[in-house]
């Protein structure tokens, strides 16, 4: 594989994307900075296909992107792989309003192929190439310049060796037969509704107790507030008010500005500068939030009570069980709160739809109903039907009762 000197340049970058155009595939990776910010800075771009891998400075003095980012969103016939791709993604949707088409995340496909939950890159090249991944420059600060080669070197490295294991990873899926239960995956990872970061819903990330209106109110006017002075500032939100004490602040609402000194998260000067002011007149001009908006109620239906839990606990067992049959990861197939709804009395849910309710869903609403068991057999635990079992045991009765005789 042919591995170019760093690209500083636009008509550099857009012979090289030419290029890229006409393959089949280009793994893509960035390095990134976003402690300090609330925009991720953009630091390096890594990008190779079967043949080519080059990283590209996206900090270069005059460089546009252009070539790059209509490669990976307007370029369809070329499949973009990444792998735990969410925050690359994330960076390409703040730049363009788009996400890359199509995809395909590694990580994602090894839960289809194997039991790995949330594989690590450094992981998946030693299970897959044998090769250790140097750790070096993990945690470099990757905007300071000029870069140093073992920079570059890890970073082309990201993609180079990705390069190596995809078509490994697309043709065990190939023999698996798996390759449709990942679609849904694939198109949740780029659906530009993820990376769309609006004010008046930030307020739903936020931990907050009951649902009363006054103060879920506070809390939307309050959320969306420390987003646009979090965006206006370019510095993470956190920064501005923590959650906790937002959370505080909408439940508790102070009478004054003054009473802004005595809120656990905020320093004394709050009482008397012009962000508290701003802050208060939120406090102050906050509505209760509509009906509309409520956050739903806990669907579960019925608490578990402890019955229900142990139930729960069965089909998380056979969970384990199943998900060892087949090899594959356990959070592919169902999540915990799912089966416990499940449990609760719970019927919409994805465990009970398409091919999860064939490979699993059947069987764990057997287990709810009653219709399957559990067992042990040459010291390993099997699920048993029930109606099975009781000819079984009716067989051994009868056996058991002719020899009486």
């Amino acid at each position: 594989m042919k591995i170019h000197d760093l690209i500083t340049t636009t008509s550099a970058l857009t012979e090289l994307c030419d290029r890229l155009s006409e393959a089949d595939f280009v793994c893509v990776d960035t390095e990134f900075m976003r402690e300090n910010t609330y925009w991720p800075q953009l630091c390096l771009v890594q990008i190779a296909d079967a043949n080519e891998a080059a990283a590209i400075d996206p900090l270069a003095d005059g460089i546009d992107l252009s070539p790059l980012l209509s490669l990976l969103t307007d370029n369809h016939n070329v499949l973009k792989i990444f792998h735990a791709g969410g925050q690359d993604v994330e960076i390409v949707h703040n730049l363009t309003g788009k996400t890359p088409q199509p995809i395909f995340d590694t990580q994602i496909a090894m839960m289809a192929i194997s039991q790995s939950e949330q594989i690590g890159y450094a992981n998946l090249v030693e299970s897959w190439l044998g090769i250790t991944v140097d750790k070096g420059a993990r945690f470099t600060d990757w905007s300071r310049r000029p870069l140093t080669d073992r920079q570059i070197e890890y970073a082309i490295g990201d993609v180079t060796h990705l390069a190596k294991i995809f078509p490994k990873i697309l043709t065990r899926l190939m023999k698996t037969d798996r390759g449709v239960w990942l679609d849904a995956e694939m198109e949740k990872l780029a659906d530009p509704a993820n990376y769309e970061n609006d004010p008046e819903l930030a307020w739903r990330r936020i931990k907050a107790q009951g649902r009363n209106p006054a103060v879920l109110g506070r809390l939307k006017a309050l959320a969306a507030w420390r987003e646009d002075e979090a965006k206006h500032k370019n510095i993470p939100r956190g920064r501005i008010v923590r959650d906790e004490t937002l959370a505080d602040i909408a439940a508790h609402p102070p009478k004054k500005q003054a009473d802004l000194a005595k809120v656990r998260g905020l320093s004394a000067s709050w009482k008397s500068n012009d962000i508290g002011k701003r802050l208060m007149n939120v406090v102050e001009e906050a509505e209760a939030l509509p009906k509309s908006e409520m956050p739903p109620k806990n669907k579960r239906g019925a608490p578990l009570g402890k019955e229900g839990a142990l139930v729960a606990d069965l089909l998380k067992l056979l969970l384990k069980i199943r998900s060892r049959e087949i090899d594959v990861a356990s959070r592919l197939l169902a999540r915990s709160d799912e089966m416990e709804a499940l449990a609760a009395g719970m019927r919409d849910l994805p465990l009970l739809k398409g091919w999860r309710y064939e490979v699993f869903g059947k069987d764990a609403l057997q287990i709810v109903e009653g219709k399957l068991a559990f067992g042990v057999k040459d010291g390993r635990l099997i699920m048993t039907h029930i109606d099975d079992l009781h000819g079984q045991l009716g067989g051994t009765f009868a056996q058991a009762s002719s020899e009486e005789e």
